[in-house]
């Protein structure tokens, strides 16, 4: 049962890795440097700032981008990369991975010893490759997971995960747990320890799914003296979570780079504990006696004799001894570390990184399970003997490229299997900490049976006195008629509407709240040219532009995990077929109604939007609050 399980995902993972390839080529195939920069898969000028030996001896180099230094771009660390010169870009090149990423600044190790003359002449860039890496670990962990579901006992993880058997828990006696957590929260803890192979969080948002995470691994840290893994499928996630930890005192580390750095984030990152370690200056002496050998070597031009060139190899032979001696020594206190590290922090695919691709650990923790291709998930997972996984099935899924990989079920998270599975693991956090209790109340009603309850803190929280909290607002009869703008829809005049709100509500604001606690605002849309259009219209309203370090406009996707005092939300669609695309996707509805904290304005056109009955509900819901208002009340003011 277990093997057809695991081939039925490697099979599914085989479609999606021909979509996502075939998209990047026709994305990179005979394009330019400045179209690829455009679209984030190139730097390009680029310059080589510094050379030194990395690890196993090969070639580090430090890059950074000349120009267009503000364009966003989809480089991370452990991506593989091409550096390649103008002149002759399809000869002219050398493969490397990114070990370490920041704004404008990458370094790259490069298999080789010295750079070629072509990096000494003409422009320079460097293309991001597809990423196969992400592809092959996943496939070789499905791989073992099947070979591993056959032996005893290992399989009993294997087997409780792929529904063969039922889970199990301790009768662990009741702890103290520290009074900061509810008592949904105190049961999640007491899940979490007591269990033998998977425990569930199943957390709402605003909820306290992190707190809790922290506090059930600092418990499980008393009850078992053996290292705990920490996953999420994003480097925010991993990011937020180390820091966290770092803060509790607990010993973390992070593998891989942070995608934000902060002064706790960095001195939790393997780099900056092994710049700390007093065996570092050995390593360094090591590394410039080699680098001296090296440009010794590199005297001895291309035409010499006999004697020139078996010196010059002595030389390179000579530096490739002490890069092992320093690959050695580095090793050595890499294991140190990690052995008195408590807690290893990385990324699904980051948790089989070389430094750390041979730990095994009591525990692992998947945070944002709910967005966790399931394949990434087991790279982690059998490093361990007990699975937790945290999340929410009810927000957005992981993003899949294939339509058919999707559709035959990898789309279906594991948390979404296994909340269905083993009822008996789930622990819903049911008290939320972020919105007023009538932005709640809606998504309650429908994604969660009612269970949520608004903390009293925030459960009647208001911008001011007598303001609505939650808004809808009819553009139905106004003709805002939405238009397709190339594969995305937009409704210029929705937007406009919006943006005119927006400045009424920002000028009450200004004569309540001083510049520095001006309320926080989100304007969003399931429309990637909607906001584009958004975006414009915020920056040429002069007492918006004031206030833009306040206000953000963006697709919906990209507020997940995030909250804002003020969200605005543009359904866009308007037509009279009541067409509503991918609004039908309610999973993305309920991240967006639930960003709010003290207030909620969704603008639609009912006569769309009516006809599918998630909407009709909301129209009604909202009308029973009477924070129902047609568009009509405002256009004639």
């Amino acid at each position: 049962m277990s093997k057809e399980y695991f081939k039925n995902l490697q099979d599914l993972l085989d479609v999606e890795r021909e979509e996502d390839l075939q998209s990047y080529l026709k994305l990179t195939l005979n394009t330019s440097a400045a179209d690829r920069r455009a679209l984030g898969l190139t730097w390009y000028p680029i310059a080589i700032r510094n050379t030194e030996i990395g690890r196993g001896d090969y070639l580090s180099i430090e890059l950074e981008r000349t120009t267009h230094q503000d364009f966003s771009h989809q480089f991370r660390f452990g991506s593989a990369v091409v550096l390649f010169s103008n002149h002759d870009p399809k000869v002219d090149k050398i493969e490397g991975i990114i070990t370490h990423q920041s704004s404008s600044k990458m370094k790259v190790s490069l298999r080789i010893d010295e750079l070629p003359d072509w990096t000494r002449d003409g422009k320079l860039g460097v293309d991001l490759l597809f990423d196969n890496n992400s592809y092959d670990e996943m496939q070789h962990a499905l791989k073992l997971a099947s070979n591993l579901s056959d032996q005893v006992p290992e399989n009993k993880l294997i087997k409780v995960l792929t529904s063969e058997e039922k889970p199990s828990f301790q009768n662990v006696e009741k702890f103290l747990i520290p009074n900061l957590l509810n008592e949904s929260q105190k049961l999640a803890v007491n899940k979490i320890v007591s269990a033998d192979h998977l425990a569930i969080i199943h957390g709402p948002p605003g909820t306290g799914k992190t707190t809790t995470i922290v506090q059930a691994i600092k418990s499980l840290l008393k009850h078992h003296d053996q290292k705990i893994l920490v996953v999420a499928p994003s480097n925010t996630a991993v990011d937020l979570l180390t820091e966290k930890f770092a803060i509790e005192g607990l010993n973390v580390i992070r593998v891989g780079h942070p995608a934000r750095v902060s002064e706790k984030l960095l001195s939790a990152t393997l780099d900056h504990k092994m710049a700390d370690h007093p065996e570092m200056k050995t390593i360094k002496a090591l590394k410039k006696q080699a680098n001296e050998f090296k440009n010794m070597a590199h005297k001895y031009k291309r035409s010499f004799g006999k004697a020139e060139r078996d010196q010059r190899k002595a030389l390179f032979d000579e530096a490739h001894k002490i890069g092992k001696e320093i690959e050695k020594t580095e090793s050595y206190i890499m294991d140190s570390l990690f052995n008195k590290a408590q807690i290893i922090t990385a990324t699904l695919v980051g948790a089989n990184h070389h430094t750390v691709r041979n730990l095994k650990y009591h525990t692992v923790v998947i945070d944002e399970a709910g967005q966790a291709l399931e394949p990434a998930c087991w790279i982690p997972i059998l490093k361990a003997q007990k699975v937790v996984l945290a999340g929410d099935h009810l927000q957005l899924s992981p993003t899949i490229k294939s339509m058919v990989a999707a559709k035959n079920g990898l789309s279906n998270t594991l948390l979404e299997k296994l909340v269905h599975l083993h009822p008996e693991s789930v622990v819903l956090l049911n008290e939320q900490y972020r919105m007023n209790k009538s932005i709640m109340g809606y998504s309650a009603n429908v994604f969660y049976d009612n269970k949520l309850i608004a903390h009293q803190s925030v459960a009647n929280q208001l911008l001011f006195d007598g303001d609505e909290p939650i808004n809808f607002i009819d553009t139905a009869g106004c003709s805002y008629d939405e238009k397709l703008d190339g594969t995305s829809t937009t409704n210029p005049e929705e937007a406009a509407f919006l943006i005119r709100h927006l400045v009424g509500l920002v000028t009450t604001l200004e004569t309540i709240y001083t510049p520095e606690n001006f309320p926080t605002i989100a304007v969003i849309s399931p429309y990637k040219q909607q906001i584009q259009i958004l975006k414009a219209l915020v920056l040429e309203e002069e007492i918006l532009a004031k206030y833009q370090r306040k206000i953000a406009v963006n697709t919906i996707d990209s507020f997940q995990g995030q909250e804002r005092d003020v969200v605005y939300i543009s359904l866009t669609r308007s037509n009279s077929d009541g067409n509503i695309g991918f609004l039908a996707d309610t999973r993305r509805m309920n991240v967006a109604m639930t960003r709010a904290k003290k207030k909620l304005v969704v603008i639609g056109d009912s006569s769309t939007l009516s006809k599918a009955k998630f909407y009709a509900d909301f129209i009604g819901y909202a009308e029973n609050l009477n924070a129902y208002h047609s568009a009509w009340e405002y256009i004639d003011n």
